[in-house]
């Protein structure tokens, strides 16, 4: 059964969330704080998902997901924002998380965006065979790790899985839709721009000059390239 942590300070919002996610054979784990959450994912059992409203008390929802950010980069993390406003989306991607809806939000489409990023991390988890090198770049499938000269760099799931994607394709152009789709999936609801803030988080990581990138090549009017 899938485990997610709904974090939601408005109490009808919440249940409703909760309610329809032990609709659909999912287990919610709620809380109406960042601090209450972190609490329960400091005691309880691991969540394939968390669910973070932007606004609440106390500790926002972005600083929530970097502090979940810090301690799992397995967890799936959907950012919810009421505002709308494509900063707060942008923000919330390039600080970990995996996708973004916007309040108000249907019920089928949280719970089709939910069975995606939990199909997603399953995958990423599942047991894998063998590693992928490319230059000075190692990618273990069997462990989930990425290196650079023997280095670990710490990746979330997505951002690993994007890397797969590089490494099975190296030096061929890439379409941001082909990225989205190998990735998100194809029934993916949201923007092909979530694409393009992964990828600026990836330069972050693993690019010596993220500015002046000479691993992921951006491909003008097209997508990108692992060189």
């Amino acid at each position: 059964m899938k485990r997610i942590l709904v974090v939601e300070d408005e109490a009808s919002i919440r249940d409703m969330i909760a309610l329809n996610l032990r609709l659909h054979g999912m287990e919610a784990v709620e809380a109406d704080s960042a601090e209450r959450a972190l609490e329960l994912l400091a005691d309880g059992a691991p969540c394939d998902a968390a669910l973070l409203d932007v606004m609440l008390p106390g500790m926002n929802g972005f600083s929530l997901c970097e502090e979940i950010r810090k301690k799992d980069d397995a967890i799936g993390i959907i950012i919810v924002s009421a505002k709308g406003q494509e900063n707060d989306k942008i923000r919330g991607l390039s600080i970990g998380a995996d996708d973004y809806i916007t309040k108000p939000f249907s019920v089928s489409e949280l719970i089709a965006r939910l069975d995606a990023l939990c199909r997603r991390v399953n995958r990423a988890t599942a047991e894998e065979t063998g590693h992928l090198e490319s230059g000075e770049f190692v990618l273990d499938e069997s462990s989930r790790t990425f290196s650079k000269n023997g280095q670990p760099i710490d990746l979330t799931q997505v951002e690993f899985q994007i890397m797969e994607l590089f490494f099975e394709n190296v030096g061929v152009a890439l379409e941001r839709e082909k990225i989205l789709k190998g990735v998100w999936g194809e029934n993916y609801f949201g923007d092909v721009k979530i694409v393009d803030v992964n990828i600026r988080r990836l330069r972050m990581k693993i690019e010596d000059e993220p500015s002046n990138p000479k691993h992921i090549l951006t491909v003008w009017g097209y997508g990108y390239r692992w060189n």
